[in-house]
């Protein structure tokens, strides 16, 4: 079984994995929109990841990424709700490739999950600040950090 046959078989268990370790983030938007929602985005991004691994390929998880983070931005999560979300699918799939019999590359298989994974929190953070430079957002407001510092 390849990386991408092991993730697909485990669906159910990874997307269980990471709703549960959502669910302890508390994170508030999350938690209001609902387990079935939550799922579902969850496993939403579950099947990009493993198209993205399974065919060496990084548009549609960018693509989805990128949307998402627009979409989050008005809905008023916080960046690091939605990064959460990204980080608890990631460690279940990275625990389920650990604890498989791979057949292939182990190696190889973690740095194509962790390429296509990465390239969609890279497209997610970039989006994010794009849009919160053009508004204020609190959890993004440096300014106390830099408050008497000398030039």
């Amino acid at each position: 079984m390849d990386a991408a046959e092991v993730l697909t078989d485990a669906r159910r268990k990874v997307v269980d994995e990471a709703y549960t370790a959502l669910r302890r983030s508390q994170s508030a938007h999350y938690l209001a929109a609902g387990e079935e929602f939550t799922r579902q985005r969850l496993a939403d991004l579950f099947g990009l990841v493993v198209t993205g691994v399974r065919d060496r390929e990084l548009t549609h998880v960018v693509e989805y990424a990128e949307g998402l983070a627009r979409e989050r931005f008005e809905a008023g999560f916080d960046f690091v709700e939605v990064q959460t979300a990204f980080n608890a699918l990631e460690e279940a799939m990275w625990r389920r490739l650990l604890t498989s019999h791979l057949t292939g590359d182990l190696v190889d298989a973690l740095a194509a999950l962790s390429t296509v994974l990465g390239a969609g929190k890279d497209a997610l953070a970039r989006t994010y600040v794009s849009l919160a430079t053009r508004r204020h957002v609190p959890s993004l407001d440096l300014t106390a950090l830099f408050r008497g510092a000398s030039a």
